[in-house]
């Protein structure tokens, strides 16, 4: 046989790893664009009030470019969106075809508050130069609202994957009824939509301020830059601690409702009590912990404070093999406990320095440490989310819907879907490629452009006349 064809016949074997490869890797780039398009509205918005308020012209500048820039990930993240949207039915069939009626109800209120953003995104950039100042700042809120309630749809379904229920099944095993309201607020919902929404103000907090901070430390330091800093480092800051709280209690709610999942969180490889919470370390294929440094009882602590040391948490070994995570898996989900929480303690303590700096001295701190590590916080943040969807989702495993359907059962039976992910990685990349460099583009021309200039200058004055005739001409 030809190599390359014997290569290629190779690929062709076993559909599930190519499409959870192709999910994963979809679903970790669009994540990115999530925090952007759920709180870049609200900081624009910020801006804006204190523009009208003060009558702050950098505060206006400022929401007037965050507004474009804003429109831009919106766009990429739509076509994202999109693609993963077209994925279920693509590479899980037999999942959507199954659960489909239940799984899809949260999406169709996604949808609704998908095409309400997309809409007064459009009103609000039309409207700088077209509507009086208070006006054109309302049409901004129902960005912000339609963003929030979006994300919470979306993380709804998700939820619902690890806490099914809202719906009847008959003899075979057969979706028969359906009660949206039981889909949509599951047992999981509530604190797992908390978590994603405190971590989009989190995480577009720090990204947009990681930029404003790289470019103070390369010397631009006029109000302008500062003030773009301080308004989403100050979203993020304060979301920082409520997160840790919010991620403590969903941490307590996988401890009682998904035990295998906690087990591999902590390392726990059989059921006991006084189990430690060990920092890095591995699972062997024997059931032994290597490595790591072991802080006595505190997992046991953690997960029920009222009886402290002697709380017992169930091993991996409580539930049956073929229903709990690889010892691969386990791994996976343990460190990237790790990285999300040591990440989001670096976070927590750079927002404490940024805090106290405001409380006794009454300005941002402006040392080279700090910008350096504040420049760092917007890829920081990503790492500890896209660590935080790695512990929900390879926890969760072997189930896709827990307790009902393994992922092996949902896949497609297609061999080819690792066509698909070839074509669909390609795309992604130079999705991403570009929507960088229209950013980058835009930044340079806005320094080039320096403040407002007659045409395009928000709440200003209308054209001169002598521009009139030239538009009049052009519209012929």
């Amino acid at each position: 046989m030809n190599p390359v064809v014997h290569a290629l016949s190779a690929l062709t074997v076993d559909p599930v790893p190519w499409a959870r490869s192709q999910m994963a890797f979809t679903l970790a780039f669009h994540i990115i664009l999530v925090p952007l398009g759920v709180s870049w509205a609200f900081m624009t918005l910020i801006a804006n009030y204190r523009a009208i308020k003060h009558d702050d012209a950098d505060a206006l500048l400022l929401a007037q470019r965050w507004s474009k820039y804003m429109a831009v990930t919106f766009a990429v993240g739509a076509v994202t969106g999109t693609v993963l949207s077209f994925e279920f039915g693509l590479l899980w069939p037999r999942f959507m075809g199954q659960w489909g009626e239940a799984f899809g109800v949260p999406f169709g209120f996604e949808g609704l508050f998908f095409f309400t953003e997309a809409i007064f995104v459009a009103i609000y950039i039309y409207g700088w130069r077209r509507m009086r100042p208070w006006a054109h700042f309302w049409t901004g809120v129902p960005i912000v609202l339609a963003g929030i309630l979006g994300a919470v749809s979306v993380v709804a379904a998700n939820s619902w994957m690890n806490a099914p229920t809202g719906f009847t099944l008959d003899s075979s095993g057969r979706v028969v009824a359906v009660d949206p309201v039981g889909v949509i607020f599951n047992k999981a919902m509530p604190l797992e939509a908390a978590h994603m929404l405190v971590a989009a103000y989190l995480v577009g907090g720090f990204m947009i301020a990681s930029v404003y901070a790289g470019a103070m430390l390369r010397g631009r330091r006029d109000r302008y830059h500062r003030l773009g800093f301080v308004i989403a480092f100050t979203v993020a800051a304060v979301a920082t601690p409520v997160q840790m709280g919010v991620g403590d209690a969903l941490a307590r709610w996988v401890y009682n409702d998904q035990p295998e999942k906690f087990a591999a969180i902590e390392l726990v490889p059989q059921t006991s009590s006084d189990v430690p919470e060990t920092l890095l370390g591995k699972l062997n294929s024997n059931g032994t912990v290597q490595g790591g440094i072991p802080i006595p009882g505190l997992a046991s602590w953690l997960s029920d404070p009222a009886t402290g040391k002697s709380t017992v948490v169930k091993g991996i070994d409580s539930v049956p093999a073929g229903d709990r995570p690889t010892v691969s898996e386990v791994n996976i989900v343990h460190l990237s406990w790790d990285i999300m929480v040591g990440l989001g303690t670096l976070l927590f303590l750079l927002s404490l320095w940024y805090g106290l700096t405001w409380a006794l001295r009454r300005r941002m701190p402006t040392n080279r440490a700090f910008l350096t590590l504040a420049a760092a916080s917007g890829l920081l943040s990503v790492i500890a989310m896209e660590a935080g969807w790695v512990v929900t989702e390879v926890g969760r495993q072997p189930w896709i819907v827990y307790g009902y359907m393994k992922v092996e059962d949902a896949a497609t039976a297609n061999t080819g879907v690792w066509i698909t992910f070839i074509a669909v990685t390609v795309l992604y990349l130079a999705l991403g490629v570009t929507a960088i460099l229209v950013l980058r583009g835009m930044s340079r021309r806005f320094r080039r452009a320096g403040g407002f200039n007659d045409v395009e200058s928000p709440y200003g004055p209308p054209a001169s006349p002598a521009a009139e005739p030239q538009v009049e001409e052009a519209t012929r």
